[in-house]
C-alpha cells in the first residue's frame, strides 16, 4: 500500500494486525517486520484520520 492509497480497513482491523506483528515477533523486528510495521502505520494514521508523522512519532 504506497502512502496516498486510502485505508479500506477500519483503526482496529489494522490495530490487531500491529499488536498481531509485534507478538508474533516476541518484540523484536527484523528488518521485513520493520517495513511491514511502518506500512501498518500508515495505514492505521489514514483510518483514523491521523497524519503518517503523527503515527511514527506519536504526536
Amino acid at each position: 500500500m504506497s502512502p496516498s492509497s486510502v485505508s479500506t480497513r477500519s483503526a482496529t482491523e489494522v490495530n490487531a494486525d500491529i499488536r498481531g506483528l509485534w507478538q508474533r515477533s516476541g518484540g523484536y523486528l527484523s528488518p521485513q517486520d520493520e517495513a511491514e510495521y511502518q506500512r501498518l502505520l500508515v495505514e492505521w494514521a489514514a483510518a483514523t484520520g491521523a497524519g503518517a508523522h503523527n503515527a511514527r512519532t506519536g504526536v
